[in-house]
């Protein structure tokens, strides 16, 4: 229904409790979603953001992703980064490796590690257990490892269920899980571009099982591929209700596809629909603290501009990156990089460690 000044009503309706600080239904964001004007969308996330983070801080961590093998079994279509493990190319990195790259890590002030590979019927748990530990007791770093999409392949081929093996993982080291391979939530979607990874009842699932076992994580969402607005706000709404339920999510990151030649049939998102997209993600998720900038994939400057979308955190400084690199979008960010594009926002830059706790102010 539209109103005399050509006005759709419901929009009307869905902005003015988002102005006021009322939970939006699925049918009233996905309005505000389609049809909100983008700089509306920005101020009304912002605001989210000051009630939630009343002081004008940014937060990041300083951090390093490790990708332990690119070996995987999903051949998931968005993906560049995989390889059969018969090709020349696939690795498992041996321990010498792993520990040198967390030492460089640690001496640069650096608190996480990012540990995330694929789907290696090689790897059974005791890998991980026996890898865990070792991290565990040679370095001080945050463990934050393994998709819910590793950790049920993992439990699938070590014959076990996905309570013992989260009780097994967490007893060796394991503190907090990624929230990658959620790409949408949606199965007419995860059939499409994610045929052999697990459904979006067994992410949730895994999630579920693991904020009950104690163990936080974050949540993701790779948009711009062949989703659809309904497919968006399904996968919001679902996270939302997981988050009612267990606390357990500690932020959420939103990012784009990057194209991947010969593979889906789709458009590039632009850096317009990446702000709507993590703007709207501020507005609805109002039981997520935390909403992080992409700038891995969207590029420091436009990271920088998200801060006016919603986001109160930048991030990890990422001192390594390989799996959004291998489809040709490559940004790189120095801790100093990284507080002088919060400080030109009008932002004071703190460091946190992976549960968003401050260290350090600059």
């Amino acid at each position: 229904m539209k109103s005399a000044s050509g006005t759709d009503t419901a929009l009307e309706a869905a902005l003015d409790r988002a102005r006021q600080g009322v939970r939006l239904s699925a049918e009233e964001g996905l309005a505000v979603l389609r049809d909100c004007d983008l700089f509306l969308l920005g101020e009304l996330a912002s605001g989210v953001r000051r009630r939630l983070h009343p002081e004008p801080v940014v937060t990041f961590v300083i951090d390093r992703n490790i990708n332990y093998t690119n070996v995987c079994t999903t051949g998931c279509q968005f993906c560049a980064f995989y390889r059969d493990r018969t090709d020349p190319d696939a690795y498992v990195l041996p321990w010498e490796r792993i520990s040198s790259k967390i030492s460089e890590l640690v001496a640069a002030g650096g608190t996480q590690i990012l540990l995330q590979g694929g789907h290696n019927p090689a790897l059974r748990i005791e890998y991980f257990e026996d890898l865990f530990r070792r991290i565990k007791s040679e370095f001080p770093v945050h463990l934050h490892a393994l998709s819910p999409s590793e950790i049920s392949y993992i439990a699938k081929i070590s014959r076990l269920d996905i309570d013992a093996t989260l009780a097994r993982l967490k007893e060796a080291g394991l503190d907090s899980i990624p929230g990658g391979g959620a790409e949408i939530l949606s199965d007419r979607v995860r059939e499409i571009i994610s045929p052999r990874k697990i459904s979006s009842d067994e992410w949730i699932g895994v999630m579920r099982k693991a904020h009950l076992a104690g163990i936080p994580s974050s949540a993701t969402m790779m948009f711009g591929s062949v989703e659809t607005d309904e497919d968006i706000a399904l996968h919001l709404t679902r996270l939302r209700a997981l988050q009612d339920e267990t606390g357990g999510f500690t932020a959420f990151i939103p990012w784009s596809y990057q194209p991947v030649s010969g593979s889906l049939d789709c458009g590039e998102a632009t850096a317009i629909d990446y702000l709507r997209i993590v703007a709207f993600s501020r507005l609805y998720l109002d039981n997520v603290p935390n909403v992080q900038a992409s700038w891995v994939t969207q590029g420091p400057k436009i990271g920088q501009v998200a801060l006016f979308f919603g986001v109160n955190d930048m991030g990890g400084t990422m001192m390594e990156e390989n799996v959004v690199s291998a489809a040709g979008t490559s940004h790189q960010m120095t801790i100093d990089g990284m507080i002088d594009i919060i400080r030109e926002a009008g932002f004071m830059p703190c460091q946190r460690n992976t549960l968003y706790e401050i260290i350090r102010r600059y």
